[in-house]
């Protein structure tokens, strides 16, 4: 783990299920990077990982609750455009068996520089295994800083691009929508400290139910 400073990854004890990576739905990405990664996987005995980043703030998620009838719920919250990033990797065994979640926050955006961290960390966790990482087309996924980082790990790290205007294709966005809509939804922090223990506690959650992470995968069109 690092240092007080330094954003930290929060690896989750892995899940455990049964069942490969098939693309049942969108045919350009399953004849292609993910049908190529499972076999890639299967072959190699590397782990499938789909990263994406994502953000919360003092301003709540807004969804629908109970009141009592006439009374309509007010949220009060900061305005506060402080923001806390998110980076999240869900990761698959090749052999379909087990998922695990791992998770860094830290202030202000990710760029190409503070996701190589991320990777490395994420490197540190999987220990010798090998990982075909899933992103999209963000700048800093494919900026020279990370080309050159990527090929660099080529020995234990590859990569498949998801295929632009798709963010339904990744699993993580519905681990976002997952904690945005429980622990999230409708807090009005005092303070960003207040939200991410809640983002935490969703993540915790998520990642103590083996059986979300495989649902959400399905839910992308994918299954094992």
């Amino acid at each position: 783990m690092a240092d007080p400073g330094r954003a930290r990854l929060d690896a989750a004890a892995p899940g455990e299920t049964c069942a490969g990576a098939e693309r049942d739905g969108d045919s350009s990405l399953g004849h292609h990077a993910l049908a190529r990664g499972k076999k890639n996987a299967r072959r190699q005995r590397a782990w499938i990982v789909f990263q994406d980043e994502s953000g919360v703030s003092q301003r709540p998620p807004v969804r629908r609750t109970w009141a009592l009838r006439g009374e309509t719920p007010v949220l009060i919250h900061a305005f506060n455009w402080t923001k806390l990033s998110i980076a999240l990797a869900l990761a698959f065994r090749w052999d379909g068996r087990r998922s695990r979640l791992f998770f860094q926050t830290q202030p202000g955006s990710y760029n190409d520089v503070t996701l190589i961290d991320f990777l490395k960390d994420l490197k540190r966790h999987v220990h010798r295994h090998r990982i075909i990482l899933v992103w999209d087309g963000l700048p800093s996924h494919k900026s020279r800083v990370m080309a050159a980082y990527l090929w660099s790990q080529r020995h234990w790290l590859s990569v498949e691009r998801l295929p632009g205007y798709a963010p339904d294709l990744n699993p993580v966005e519905l681990v976002w929508g997952n904690v945005k809509g429980q622990e999230l939804a409708n807090l009005c922090g005092d303070h960003l400290g207040e939200v991410e223990r809640a983002l935490r506690a969703g993540m915790r959650r998520v990642r103590r139910t083996p059986t979300l992470a495989f649902a959400f995968l399905q839910h992308a069109g994918l299954s094992f």
